[in-house]
């Protein structure tokens, strides 16, 4: 799968890309079809703290991309719960594609 990792308002090291590579491959064990993932890692800054955020896009062959948004205290812990989104995304949709 191909991975593309851009940030906002911060330089990631190579081991938060690689940690990010890593859940994103995951994924194939799910549904062998994803061509690719767009990653959008940025920090929102509010009042009272910064939060982390994960935006991931995975491109499906014939179909618009599944899209996840989490926030959380660090850039790992929102990585996960938006590839968690992500999985159940790829569940409905391996179960509408195989009902076709």
């Amino acid at each position: 799968m191909d991975v593309k990792v851009q940030t906002v308002h911060f330089k990631a090291d190579q081991k938060l890309i690689d940690f990010c590579e890593k859940r994103l491959n995951k994924l194939d064990q799910f549904f062998d079809s994803v061509i690719g993932a767009e990653v959008m890692l940025k920090l929102e800054k509010d009042e009272e703290r910064v939060n982390k955020v994960s935006e991931i896009k995975l491109s499906v062959p014939a179909n618009d991309p599944l899209f996840a948004k989490k926030q959380a205290k660090t850039f790992e812990e929102a990585i996960d719960l938006t590839v968690e989104a992500l999985k159940k995304q790829m569940e409905k949709y391996k179960t509408k594609t195989n009902n076709k």
